[in-house]
């Protein structure tokens, strides 16, 4: 019975206690929006982790429809099979919040010998996690990404064929001179 106490005290103070664990997203996923983020809309999205420094999908969707740094994140129009959709782009962050318990009790102890706490910043740890968000509209402001949605196997498509040139584009130049 000692035995077993000393490894679970062992394995709870080697450990940290997750306050906030942020979703993990292999390849992309469609679910609403808000359900995913609360301050987004209550539509339905195409969400995938973004790996890159921030803005660089708004550089891509600007370079890549030529926009002029006008309306970038917001109904950016696009055409699948001939019929004109509309683009907006969330970039959104949900961090992974940890309590290290170590740092902790070292600075506990430490205080409470009349010695000033070492590890202060460590107690908590945060790692960020960005993803975008998009959401696609027809011009009547239907959800296009909505399962009911006649055309959504085609937005699909399209999404996921833009989500694989952004992250294999290393040059936004490089799309532009594709599309020519």
């Amino acid at each position: 019975m000692k035995q077993i106490l000393l490894i679970l005290a062992f394995i709870i103070l080697n450990s940290c206690i997750p306050l906030r664990i942020a979703p993990k997203i292999k390849d992309d996923k469609v679910m609403l929006a808000k359900k995913f983020k609360r301050n987004l809309p209550r539509d339905y999205a195409y969400i995938f982790q973004d790996p890159k420094n921030a803005d660089e999908f708004y550089n891509f969707i600007n370079m890549k429809f030529d926009l002029g740094y006008q309306d970038v994140e917001w109904n950016v129009p696009i055409t699948i099979d001939d019929k004109i959709y509309f683009l907006s782009f969330y970039e959104t962050v949900i961090p992974t919040k940890t309590i290290n318990l170590i740092p902790i009790m070292i600075d506990h102890k430490r205080e409470s010998n009349g010695n000033s706490a070492l590890f202060e910043d460590a107690h908590f740890s945060r790692i960020e996690n960005w993803y975008l968000v998009i959401t696609v509209y027809n011009s009547e402001m239907k959800d296009c990404l909505k399962p009911q949605y006649e055309s959504r196997s085609a937005v699909l498509k399209y999404l996921k064929d833009l989500r694989l040139e952004y992250l294999n584009t290393h040059n936004y130049l490089e799309s532009l001179l594709k599309n020519l």
